[in-house]
Parts: structure tokens; C-alpha cells; sequence
């Protein structure tokens, strides 16, 4: 790996042991870390901290900012400011300790973002108490289990999720007790509440309860536990991933050095729009680097119809997205591109390609074509508000094609990055201006060390010229334990080293590519095992499609595939090859399958792929993977026996239709 520019070794690999361990290649960390990890300031204890020492320094600067509401129309961002804030603060967390809640007890957070939601989530942090974020995706049997696995006592609840926190009881009242609306409680609301003895207050009626009243806040330590963040396991309960005061501060002190380092360092003119989930690790430590920084927070409205309406009104400076969300803009925009006339069409791509090339020749993007980005691609940086210079995307893997894209046309920084709630979140991001990195999550962060670790039965070496193996993380923002699950905790921490389920390659310039995951291998009936989540990435290259889920087992010799197609593209070709009919009729055509199996077979062969790997059977779904049907998580990860449940018919009728 001589050509190494953003890695440096550590330590060097080792052999496995014959019937033991496996192998396991060198340790690398960020080139910007090669002299030892960013430390943070002595003064910097807890997260309560984070926030203590900006409203110090900047008491005056916006913080948290939400769209007045005149006559029915949501108008211009109306903002509180750091010193607002603290001081809503102290009385909520003087309210808190009124009723009797105190350091090391959980507290409950539960719905959309929302001032609220970060207000609450500094009084916990003031008095040391444990943040429990309840899942808004989760529905109320996670909700139930949560509430009791983790002990919540109190729960703060956005007021249109009261009649769902109402629904865990009484299976939950063994340990809630009382429950805080964001806004107000109807009379029905406290009525159902007294019946299960839960005392339930407004807003406003509870931050009156501490007036008058003083509490010191309780002494905090690096190691406290700061939240309890469950994630949606793709099997079985959800699990509660503890992160202490110590693993937030030290991701951020990473994260920090690499903005800063790349010359994208954030100060307290950045704007941040807050729609991404706080219950999940991405938005929240996002939200924690823009508080450290005294910088300012915009919330959504809650609906992503009118997001981009919301973006309008901000102007953000840094966007954070899920694939999902810039697969929509990447969507609307070709629409604009297929509806704007031939003319229109021609200049873009010409535009297009001439920037692309320039960035392939390593120009940065603000002068690979200057005059393209006023008179083209200027009206898509002005969808998203004109003022975005960095777009990271995180939570799941970014298809390539529209990561490209949107580097080009964008006229932002389009950085992919990779992380896991047991990581605290950010432990790769990609490198600006590096057009290599496409398709990869970049180097790690400053701030942890990587290995890989060999998965024999798989065939991956991570000492082979060209490393392969499960992606392991060690350094002070990892997790310390999964709460009460001790077995679990010990089958993902060995040694100081996370074991995080993910298959990567390690690239020459040291950028990481997720190839495969550990767990998602089965074997056909004629032996030959499927690394079905690299062959999902490789069949994601055809355009016509958005999502594919690939199946097979132990009793059939091949694979099939349920596939969500791209509507603008098969109805594009359903228009040349004279196929008619609405959406849903041409994805019945058996005419249809036959052109998307052509095209997986185009792209196996380009790829190289083995005969047992291709796909033999296809089902259209015009409805992609969503959560309503419980087939994906809320961070858009396959639930692969949900959908293997959801689908059994079709795959029957597959395997079935192909034996005839």
C-alpha cells in the first residue's frame, strides 16, 4: 500500500492462528492524526459543557430557530439565542429536580426535532441525567420496551406523540411516571393519563413548577453515561447503546481537525437544518459540533413534501442527507433535465461533462467551471437555498452514479461518511475534491484507529495485497456496552476493538470501501457460498432500478430478485420499446423483466460476476422497501426476513416458474 496519502501505519498485521483467531492486517490512522489524536480543552467535561462554554463566549448568537406561523403560512425563521436558551434551560432543569428526578436517571425524548427536543436534551445534560431518545420510526411496541428496558421515569414528548406514549400503558407505568408535553394536553389526554396514575403537564405548565427554586448542578465526569441511544436492529429488540460524555467530546474534537484540516472548518455564521432524526447518532452529534461551535440550528416542519420549501426559507450552510433524500433530489432533478427541451439538454450535458473533466484532472469544484456554475448549475445550488458548501451523506450507502452527479452540479462538497451508533457516528468521511473516493467513505477520522480482520469463510484477507476484511474500530469515541446485554456487549468488543459487523477494502489512498456485510452470506444448494450484499451494490449500477433486494437458500441453485424500478426510466422505455399501459401494467410485462434480468446480466458480465451469482428471476414492485410494511429500518438498512416474509409468494412463483 506504498501509495498511502491519507493513512498511516501503526502497528503491523498478524497471522491468524490455525483453529483460532484470524488474521488481522495493520492499524492505520488519518494522515492528520499521525502526531497522536486531537485532545479536547480541560474544561470540556461533559456535553453540558459543549453548550455551557458557547453560551459564555457568544450569548447573543442565534441558536435554535423555528418558522413563524402567520395566518396558517409558515414565514421567515424566527430565532432564540444561546443566552434564551440556557435560561429556558435552567428553569426546565429546575423543574426536573422539583419532581424528583435526579443525576443517573433516564429520561425519555420523543418526537420529531424541534427546539424542544435540544432544550430538553440540555436539562438532561445539565443535571446528568440519562437522554433516552424514543424512536419516532419505532412504532408503540418499541416505544413500550425502550421506556421499560431502559427505566424511564420521565418522558418529554412532542405534543402530537402523547396519544402514542398514552398507548404503553399500563405495561410502561411500572417505571413512567410523569410525561412532559411540548406543547399543550387536552383534557382527554389527563383523564387517560390519571386512569394509569402518569402525571402529565404542558410545556408551559411545567417550567412553572421550578420557579423560584435553585438546584446546583450535580458535579459531572468524562465516564457518566450522557445518552442511551436504541438503535432498530435488523433482528430481534432494539438494543440501548451507552455513550459516555467521553466518547461525544472526543468524536467531535475528530471531526473538528478534519473540517479544519480540509480547510472547511465550521464557525458560528454556519446554518444547519435539523430534519434528520436526534433519536438517531448522525443528526445528534451534527447538532452537538454546530452548539460547540455556537453556530445556528434550523428545524423542518416536519413534512418532507415541503422540505426543500423549509431549505428555501434557511438557507443552510451544511446539509446532512440519507441516500433517500438526495435520491429525491437527484430524481427531480432528471425530471426537470427529460421535461426542459433539447436545448436545454444539450448545454447541461455539455456543461456537465466539461466541469466533470476538469474535476478528474483535480481541480477543485469552484474552478472547474466557474462560468457553468452562474449560468447552469447556479438554480440547483439555489434549491437548496444558495448557500451550501458541504453536503454529507451518512446512514447508508450513496449509489455512485448520483454521488457523482451531485459533486458536479451541486457546486457543494458532496462527502460520503460511515458510521455506527456503537461509534458515536463519524469514523470515515471522504476528502473534498477527491473524485477517486467515489463509491468510498473516505479515510477514517481523526480520532480512531482501523483494522481489518480476515473473514476466512468468506474469502476475505485482510493481509492479501489488496486487504479485505470485517472493518474494526478502536479509540475513545466507541460505545461502552450494550445497557443490560453484557453477552452482546462481548460479541462486538474484543480487546478494545469494535467489531463492526461491516466487510471493507481498504483503497491505495487510503479511503475505505464497504464491500459486503459479515452476516449476510448463504450458501446455494450446489455448496458455492453468496456475499449477497456486494452483488446488491454491483446490481444497484443499473439506472433503471432504485432498490434490489437478492435472495436465495440452501435448497435452490440460483438467485432471484425483488426490484423497485426507477419510474422515469422504464417508463422512458417502455415509450421506445412500445410497451404500454400506466406504471403498474408495464412492471407486469413480462416483456419489462426481460429488458431489467438484460440488464443485470450486462452488468455481472461487465463485472466479471460467477454463473451462480447471476440472477435468474425478477419481481417488480412499484411500491419501494418502506417502513410502513416493516422492510427496512429507519436508517434504510434491509430487513432481510421481514422481506423475505412479505415476499414468500413471489419468490415461490420465481423459483416455481423457472423449474417448469
Amino acid at each position: 500500500m506504498a501509495a498511502n496519502r491519507y493513512i498511516v501505519e501503526v502497528e503491523k498485521g498478524k497471522e491468524g492462528v490455525d483453529g483460532g483467531s484470524p488474521s488481522v492486517g495493520s492499524v492505520y490512522r488519518s494522515i492528520y492524526a499521525k502526531d497522536g489524536f486531537p485532545e479536547p480543552a480541560d474544561d470540556l467535561i461533559s456535553c453540558w459543557d459543549i453548550f455551557r462554554l458557547s453560551v459564555e463566549k457568544s450569548p447573543d448568537n442565534p441558536m435554535l430557530g423555528r418558522r413563524e406561523i402567520v395566518d396558517g403560512k409558515a414565514g421567515k425563521y424566527v430565532w432564540q439565542t444561546y443566552k434564551q436558551v440556557y435560561d429556558v434551560v435552567i428553569k426546565l432543569g429546575n423543574s426536573i429536580r422539583t419532581i424528583g428526578v435526579g443525576k443517573g436517571e433516564k429520561c425519555g425524548i420523543y418526537g420529531a426535532n424541534s427546539p424542544e427536543w435540544i432544550i430538553s436534551m440540555e436539562a438532561c445534560n445539565a443535571h446528568g441525567l440519562y437522554c433516552v431518545p424514543l424512536y419516532d420510526t419505532l412504532g408503540a411496541g418499541a416505544i413500550e420496551f425502550i421506556i421499560c428496558h431502559a427505566e424511564v421515569s420521565l418522558a418529554f414528548s412532542e405534543e402530537k406523540k402523547i396519544s402514542e406514549l398514552l398507548k404503553t400503558a399500563p405495561g410502561s407505568t411500572k417505571y413512567l411516571k410523569n410525561i412532559v408535553s411540548f406543547g399543550e394536553v387536552t383534557n382527554e389526554q389527563r383523564a387517560e393519563a390519571d386512569k394509569h396514575g402518569l402525571t402529565i403537564y404542558s410545556w408551559d405548565q411545567f417550567l412553572k413548577l421550578g420557579e423560584g427554586k435553585h438546584y446546583d448542578l450535580p458535579e459531572k465526569k468524562r465516564s457518566d453515561i450522557c445518552t442511551i441511544m436504541y438503535t432498530s436492529g435488523t433482528t430481534g429488540d432494539p438494543k440501548g447503546v451507552l455513550l459516555t460524555n467521553e466518547s461525544i467530546i472526543y468524536l467531535l474534537e475528530g471531526v473538528k481537525k478534519l473540517l479544519k484540516t480540509i480547510n472547511e472548518e465550521l464557525t458560528s455564521k454556519d446554518v444547519y437544518l435539523s430534519y434528520l432524526p436526534l433519536a438517531h447518532i448522525f443528526d445528534r452529534v451534527i447538532e452537538e459540533l454546530f452548539i460547540y461551535e455556537a453556530a445556528s440550528i434550523g428545524f423542518w416542519r416536519g413534512d418532507v413534501k415541503i422540505l426543500i420549501e423549509d431549505i428555501a426559507a434557511l438557507k443552510p450552510t451544511i446539509f446532512c442527507a440519507v441516500p433517500r433524500v438526495l435520491e429525491r433530489i437527484y430524481t427531480g432533478l432528471q425530471q426537470k433535465l427529460s421535461d426542459g427541451g433539447l436545448l436545454k439538454k444539450t448545454l447541461f450535458n455539455f456543461a456537465f461533462n466539461y466541469k466533470h473533466s476538469n474535476m478528474e484532472k483535480g481541480k477543485p469544484h469552484e474552478q472547474a467551471a466557474p462560468i457553468f456554475d452562474k449560468i447552469v448549475f447556479k438554480k440547483v445550488k439555489e434549491g437548496l437555498g444558495g448557500r451550501v458548501r458541504l453536503i454529507l451523506s451518512g446512514a447508508a450507502p450513496l449509489a455512485a452514479h448520483i454521488e457523482s452527479f451531485l459533486r458536479v452540479v451541486a457546486c457543494a462538497h458532496v462527502l460520503q461518511g460511515y458510521g455506527l451508533t456503537e461509534s458515536c457516528g463519524g469514523t470515515f468521511v471522504s476528502i473534498p475534491n477527491e473524485l477517486k473516493m467515489l463509491g468510498t467513505v473516505g479515510p477514517p477520522v481523526p480520532n480512531v484507529d482501523i483494522r481489518l480482520e480476515s473473514v476466512p469463510e468468506m474469502g476475505y484477507d485482510a493481509l492479501a495485497s489488496k486487504p479485505r476484511g470485517e472493518i474494526c474500530i478502536r479509540g475513545k469515541t466507541l460505545f461502552s456496552g450494550y445497557y443490560k446485554r453484557e453477552d452482546l456487549t462481548q460479541e462486538v468488543l474484543i480487546d478494545g476493538w469494535l467489531h463492526t459487523g461491516d466487510v471493507g477494502e481498504w483503497q491505495p489512498d487510503g479511503a475505505m470501501k464497504i464491500i459486503d456485510r459479515k452476516k449476510n452470506i448463504f450458501k446455494l444448494s450446489q455448496g458455492e457460498y453468496v456475499a449477497v450484499e456486494n452483488l446488491e451494490n454491483i446490481y444497484s449500477h443499473v439506472a433503471a432500478i432504485e432498490s434490489i433486494w437478492v435472495y436465495g437458500n440452501s435448497y435452490e441453485s440460483y438467485l432471484v430478485a425483488v426490484v423497485c424500478p426507477s419510474k422515469i426510466q422504464i417508463e422512458h422505455w417502455a415509450k421506445e420499446h412500445n410497451v404500454s399501459g400506466n406504471f403498474e401494467s408495464i412492471c407486469q410485462n413480462a416483456k419489462t423483466k426481460e429488458f431489467i434480468l438484460g440488464e443485470f446480466n450486462r452488468v455481472a458480465k461487465d463485472k466479471k460476476l460467477k454463473g451462480f451469482e447471476l440472477i435468474k428471476g425478477v419481481h417488480l414492485d412499484t411500491v419501494p422497501f418502506d417502513m410502513e410494511r416493516d422492510l427496512i429500518t429507519p436508517s434504510y438498512k434491509k430487513k432481510r426476513p421481514q422481506l423475505l416474509k412479505y415476499y414468500q409468494k413471489e419468490i415461490d412463483e420465481m423459483y416455481n416458474k423457472a423449474k417448469k
